[in-house]
């Protein structure tokens, strides 16, 4: 890898409340490793390096931001293959592919089954770098909306059996008489459901809801 960076800066801890980013390194060349975690480790970025997919897969993965940059041809086990395995263990994490051996199948393959970047060896490091600090925005992005998702999920969850019957229906633009009707009840009871469930929800006004509804799967049609 040719020695190349020029803006440290854009990896720097810049922000207290968030834990610090790990990126870990998979590559069954030693030298490679230890070179990838001198790089990260000059621009402040924690590195955690191993041989094989398993040695990663034993590991204790951090809950702060993380990305894995992944070496194609492994002992034992191919690391394209490895990334649908992931998918398939349900665990995300944004791949930055790096290898010797590279052609346009392999990366074309990669990037469809969502890597952030296939890089060809020798890169630069300014290169990865860049493909790094995307990879960890993606990451974050998508652990603000699993945390957005479970706090709509928990409101979603305080509401009465009564309520979560009542909200779909109001997300798919019922008034209240046809509530009343469908669930059979009076239209001052829905009335009440209605504002319990705004209030609960936090949601603002009905499209606020709809947007909710969406983010957590709720059908907009009656159950």
């Amino acid at each position: 890898m040719e020695q190349f960076f020029n803006s440290p800066c854009l990896f720097r801890k810049c922000c207290m409340s968030e834990p610090s980013p790990v990126v870990y390194v998979i590559d069954d060349d030693a030298s490679v490793r230890q070179a990838l975690r001198s790089l990260l480790r000059s621009v402040d970025l924690d590195a955690e390096i191993f041989g094989t997919p398993h040695e990663f897969l034993q590991g204790t993965r951090s809950v702060a931001p993380s990305c894995l940059v992944l070496d194609v041809r492994l002992p034992g086990k191919n690391g394209l293959d490895f990334q649908l395995e992931l998918v398939k263990a349900n665990i995300h994490i944004p791949i930055v592919f790096i290898t010797a051996h590279g052609d346009i199948p392999m990366s074309v393959r990669a990037m469809k089954a969502g890597a952030v970047e296939f890089l060809t060896k020798p890169f630069r490091d300014q290169d990865l770098l860049d493909a790094i600090h995307v990879a960890l925005e993606r990451d974050r992005a998508r652990r603000r909306r699993d945390a957005e998702v479970g706090a709509l999920r928990k409101r979603f969850e305080s509401l009465t059996a009564r309520e979560q019957e009542v909200l779909p229906r109001v997300v798919a633009g019922l008034l209240n008489k046809q509530i009343a009707v469908e669930i059979g009840t009076s239209v001052t009871t829905v009335k009440v459901h209605r504002s319990q469930l705004m209030r609960k929800m936090a949601a603002d006004s009905v499209a606020d809801l709809v947007r909710m509804a969406q983010k957590i799967g709720i059908p907009f049609t009656a159950t």
